[in-house]
């Protein structure tokens, strides 16, 4: 009832956006969350963005990457994922295979070029019926409450200027027993990477239980969390407390 609430929510939202928007991508899909005034600054730096695809994509799947971060997920047909940070697509247009018709991928980033390149995409490998596109802020993925089953932030974490906005305006968007999915590298922040004791220390602020921990190639990883208890989670985005850069 729930899923079939929040696909219809969609639909809606997408035949009341602005014309000739649909063809392309959605300027959110949520109305806006907490500001990002809101929230407190990160104590470590941000890397800036520099491109819309990290590595290309015939050595990451020499490598297995994304065959194997499913598999490890369980991404499988019927669930609803969202990949944030979306950047060109690599993970997109494979999710979206791998859950079928039955599921779907939103695919959301803040870049519009990065969007419509990934549009035009989408459509041409015949994806589009099963791929949303959606502008969200740095702050907030504006993605629809209920609507996922897995969220994926690949090689971008370390990128977002206000995490703690990002993370707590996420939260409304996961299913009970929702999963949040990051992959990164063992880099400082400024380097394109976020050491994992930080990453632990930054999700756990919003409110998020790391659940499994894996090590892929070339010294990167992937870590899964799950929304903690509602007595675990901060109250208000004033008592969410910064995590120290050198939180290892």
């Amino acid at each position: 009832m729930a899923k079939a609430f929040a696909v219809l929510t969609l639909l809606l939202l997408i035949m009341l956006s602005p014309p000739g928007r649909a063809a392309g991508y959605q300027d959110g899909l949520a109305p806006p969350g907490v500001p990002a005034a809101a929230f407190p600054a990160p104590h470590r730096q941000v890397a800036g963005i520099v491109t819309d695809t990290w590595r290309d994509e015939e050595s990451r799947d020499r490598a297995g990457e994304a065959e194997r971060v499913m598999q490890l997920l369980g991404i499988k047909p019927g669930l609803d994922v969202a990949d944030i940070g979306a950047g060109s697509g690599y993970y997109t247009v494979r999710l979206a295979r791998r859950v079928g018709p039955q599921g779907h991928v939103f695919a959301e980033d803040i870049v519009p070029d990065y969007l419509d390149r990934l549009a035009r995409r989408v459509a041409g490998e015949g994806l589009a019926r099963s791929v949303t596109l959606v502008r969200g802020e740095p702050h907030d993925p504006r993605l629809p409450a209920g609507s996922l089953d897995i969220a994926l932030l690949v090689h971008m974490y370390h990128e977002v200027t206000q995490p703690y906005g990002l993370l707590w305006n996420l939260r409304p968007a996961l299913r009970p027993g929702a999963r949040v999915a990051v992959i990164d590298a063992r880099k400082e922040t400024a380097r394109h990477g976020t050491p994992p004791g930080l990453l632990q220390c930054e999700l756990a602020a919003v409110g998020y239980r790391q659940t499994a921990f894996y090590n892929l190639q070339e010294d990167t990883y992937l870590a899964v969390f799950i929304l903690a208890n509602a007595t675990d989670r901060p109250a208000a985005p004033e008592a969410i407390r910064p995590c120290p850069s050198d939180h290892h």
